[in-house]
């Protein structure tokens, strides 16, 4: 589904297929290349592939923003990237596709992330909420107990 917008505005669409170049320049552009496993198409494309509920922005053409989700649609959604070029950050484009996303889940749902470093203060100030605990388990690391 696409949302047109007028010339020279930013264009929202929602799932459809990505071009892995198209979106690993994306990931490049916004920094978020730099906790991402681009260097492994493999694994980056399966990430594409895999999300359930995904949002891409445009601007003339131009893939600059992504909102990727992994989500039951009804009680939680894992926002696992946001990833807006840095060409075009200040432009509210990140808000907007957390809204489109935000639009496809059900009333009572919630969107959880883990933000990135250079991100932790842009997220209070969309109304997102810190949480006191999250863990991360990697899976070449040992499960205790």
């Amino acid at each position: 589904m696409t949302e047109r917008a007028a010339p020279g505005a930013i264009e929202y669409r929602v799932g459809g297929e990505l071009d892995l170049d198209e979106a690993l320049d994306l990931y490049r552009a916004s920094t978020l290349g730099e906790r991402r496993p681009i260097d492994d198409r493999e694994i980056f494309a399966a990430m594409l592939a895999h999300a359930n509920l995904t949002v891409t922005a445009r601007d003339a053409g131009l893939l600059v923003g992504i909102a990727r989700t992994l989500t039951d649609f009804l009680y939680v959604g894992y926002l696992a990237d946001l990833a807006v070029r840095q060409s075009h950050q200040g432009r509210g484009i990140g808000t907007a596709l957390i809204a489109q996303t935000r639009e496809r889940m059900g009333p009572r749902s919630m969107l959880v992330l883990l933000a990135a470093p250079a991100a932790v203060d842009y997220y209070p100030r969309l109304g997102f909420a810190r949480h006191p605990s999250s863990w991360v388990l990697r899976r070449c690391e040992p499960l205790a107990g």
